[in-house]
């Protein structure tokens, strides 16, 4: 059985509602004969970071796996148990098909197309409610802004949705052409937990168990948040705007304390950074609220929204079907002034995605 989420009484719009290809097969009517053949005769079975493993209690809810195919997988379900019980205003869908861990580029390519026009037959033109992110292959950044070129005028795509793994960091030029592309479009950029860079996901190698990468995704956030502003991606493109999606927030208010505190002394390293870093971080970059990682107690997230020294930072998410909270009280704290409450659970998002 699933919450009763009906006693939250007001609308929200929910930015990370997880929408999930069912399977390869699913794809296949929308690829081209060239990629179906090879699909057949490599028993290519398509992307997988495994992010989720199925055996793990957090990687989705009780009931929401479908007849047919994986939690995440089917319209009507993930209607029946977020989008109509939670009153979703706007629900942001964030596909993490992550065809950046297929080494063979024109393929990723052809899957991120694939994947994008499902979004569109199988779940926007079938949900006013609904939005997207543009799966893309960032691995190879000018195919990604073809990608981004061919989709980006399509109203219900609000964003390009990267994998916080990466082969390099989302800070380096070599990423310009996806930017370029994105903020033409006025598309965000979401940076989402996972991915399968084949590289390991610590600095010093790899780890042993699943609550060691996952606890660990915390410092690649950080890494990605460092090189977006050190290396100059704000300045190059200063109308790109940046979500963590499950990336938690508890870390965020040090971590803008240390960068300021370093950038003093060290910012003739980075002269395009005219501005302390945690100015970067509350103009252009926004975090989800679920995984929740900090007390639910209203005064301790005061605090923590006290020390972000903004309260247009955080924005509402269930994470759907993952398994963080059981209910609004677990959710969203108690004790939050109206107009803060309404700040994170739609108006922040209504304004930094422009909805």
């Amino acid at each position: 059985m699933t919450a009763d989420f009906t006693g939250l009484g007001r609308a929200v719009i929910d930015c990370d509602i997880h929408n999930v290809v069912t399977s390869l097969e699913t794809l296949v009517p929308y690829l081209e004969d060239h990629w179906v053949a090879y699909i057949r005769e490599s028993h290519f079975r398509g992307p997988g970071a495994n992010d989720y493993p199925g055996g793990a209690p957090t990687s989705a809810r009780k009931g929401t796996r479908p007849a047919n195919g994986p939690p995440g997988s089917d319209l009507e379900l993930t209607q029946k148990q977020v989008i109509d019980p939670w009153n979703v205003e706007v629900g942001i869908l964030t596909c993490g098909y992550w065809v950046q861990s297929v080494h063979n580029e024109d393929l990723a390519a052809s899957l991120a197309t694939a994947v994008n026009q499902w979004q569109i037959d199988h779940w926007l033109e079938k949900d006013a409610r609904l939005r997207a992110s543009l799966v893309v292959p960032s691995q190879n950044p000018i195919l990604a802004a073809r990608e981004i070129e061919r989709f980006g005028d399509h109203p219900g795509f609000v964003q390009v949705i990267l994998p916080v793994r990466s082969y390099s960091l989302y800070g380096k030029s070599e990423y310009n052409p996806m930017y370029a592309a994105a903020v033409k479009h006025d598309l965000a950029i979401g940076i989402h937990f996972g991915g399968a860079s084949s590289l390991p996901p610590t600095p010093v190698g790899w780890p042993s168990t699943y609550i060691e990468e996952c606890a660990d995704m915390a410092q690649i956030f950080q890494a990605q948040v460092l090189s977006l502003i050190s290396e100059g991606a704000f300045a190059r493109f200063p109308k790109l705007r940046v979500v963590l999606i499950e990336s938690g927030f508890v870390w965020m208010p040090a971590w803008m304390w240390r960068m300021d505190k370093e950038w003093k002394g060290l910012r003739r390293d980075t002269p395009w950074v005219v501005r302390p870093p945690s100015d970067y971080v509350r103009e252009h970059i926004r975090i989800t609220l679920q995984p929740m990682d900090s007390p639910i107690n209203s005064e301790h997230l005061l605090q923590m929204i006290g020390q972000l020294d903004s309260d247009e930072i955080l924005m509402f998410s269930t994470d759907y079907p993952h398994w963080h909270f059981d209910g609004p009280d677990d959710a969203i704290p108690k004790g939050l002034s109206d107009s803060l409450l309404e700040k994170i659970l739609r108006e922040n998002a209504r304004a930094f995605y422009g909805l």
